[in-house]
């Protein structure tokens, strides 16, 4: 691979993982240096056919998460399969895997078995549910953690009840949480010389991420439900309709409120005993609301957040996706970012000696496969003969 100088530069990680979570996490290593192989089953990663849209047969899901890797696909299911992936990890710091529970095991290479073999393998298992407890083992997709840990019961409205968030949160959460747990690890393997087993599961993610409704309910003893864009400890913190587009204002604090107040000309509100603090401003929620709402549709959205964002009042208009991609920031900020003919979002974490960068499109299936094994000391009879016994696979084999 093309050097680099990432903060992960010299880090190997076999992912053998596929969808969401565990892809994710391992294009977070990818983006700052690591080196990463992909090894895919034989119909390959199931987000391959998540698609329209497709460029160059690559559908826009796997794209999004599989950059900065190389593909190789093996049938793990078999001997001959799982011997090259031993080839594979006798170099490796990191294995990402998100398997269902028992399924290494069975073939021999849980943790168990490969913590002997390599004792300093930092092996990170995503999973829907973990593989204990009284839904141990059970397969999880990102909208079904979502409903069973409480997210789909805060997001919504009153009128519209229970609502999936827009995006795979759990999923991509999970992803992050295994990414730090992989450098918790390697931090810890720094000092004792030894790797570990980590597990992030869908659910517990989902649970942990209910700030600050779970709090709330603790201290309170009241069962969230859905608010809208509105926040359950702070007002006004919410979206606005003004006479050009929506806009979100978070007023945080009394200064920023009264600021918030002079800006709409309603300067008196600041000074309104209902209003003066947050505590009193929660109690009269609704009569501030209706006040602020029919003040804002005189605003023009656009020159509104600006004053307020010079006069420190965290402020935007609600943009759309074509905006938000060629907005002067997002730009600025490297936020979408070009490779080999496909655009990507950028990377959100800014290193200022090591940066992250994009350095490959995703792979097609398998794309650097008899590279892959040449490297790892397999001569050309020895991949033949793989390929014949099909360990080694180049075509896609088709699910039934």
């Amino acid at each position: 691979m093309t050097a680099h100088q990432g903060a992960l530069s010299g880090l190997r990680v076999v992912d053998i993982s596929r969808v969401l979570g565990g892809p994710y996490c391992a294009q977070i290593l990818a983006d700052h240096g690591a080196e990463v192989i992909k090894v895919e089953p034989p119909q390959g990663d199931d987000t391959r056919e998540w698609g329209p849209p497709f460029q160059e047969g690559l559908s826009s899901y796997f794209a999004g998460l599989n950059r900065n890797k190389r593909s190789i696909a093996l049938d793990l299911g078999s001997e001959r399969g799982r011997e090259v992936l031993h080839r594979l990890l006798e170099g490796a710091d990191v294995l990402v895997e998100n398997f269902k529970t028992g399924t290494m095991e069975r073939w021999g290479i849980g943790y168990e078995a490969l913590s002997k073999r390599y004792p300093k393998l930092i092996h990170c298992r995503i999973t829907g549910f973990g593989a204990d407890g009284p839904f141990g083992g059970f397969p999880g997709y990102d909208a079904v953690a979502q409903a069973l840990s409480g997210l789909m019961s805060i997001n919504g409205t009153p009128q519209s009840g229970p609502v999936r968030v827009g995006i795979p949160i759990v999923d991509l959460c999970a992803g992050m949480n295994g990414a730090i747990g992989v450098l918790m690890a390697l931090q810890e393997r720094a000092r004792s010389g030894k790797g570990q087993f980590l597990e992030v599961s869908l659910y517990d993610t989902g649970v942990a991420l209910l700030h600050p409704h779970a709090q709330n309910y603790f201290m309170s003893g009241k069962t969230p439900a859905p608010t809208g864009d509105a926040h359950p400890n702070l007002t006004p913190y919410d979206q606005y309709k003004t006479k050009t587009r929506n806009v979100f204002i978070g007023a945080g604090n009394d200064r920023q409120f009264r600021i918030l107040c002079a800006a709409i000309g309603k300067a008196e509100l600041a000074e309104d005993a209902r209003f003066r603090t947050n505590s009193e401003r929660l109690k009269n929620r609704q009569e501030l609301d209706d006040i602020l709402r029919s003040a804002m549709l005189e605003a023009d959205a656009e020159d509104l957040c600006k004053r307020l964002l010079e006069a420190g009042v965290p402020a935007g208009a609600v943009q759309r996706m074509p905006e938000v991609v060629a907005h002067p920031h997002t730009v600025h900020r490297e936020m979408v970012v070009e490779k080999d003919g496909f655009r990507f979002t950028g990377i959100p974490v800014k290193m200022a000696r090591t940066p992250g960068a994009v350095r490959s499109a995703p792979p097609q299936f398998a794309g650097q496969g008899r590279e892959i094994l040449e490297e790892a000391g397999y001569d050309d009879k020895a991949i033949e003969e793989l390929v014949s016994a099909k360990a080694v696979i180049f075509e896609r084999t088709k699910l039934r």
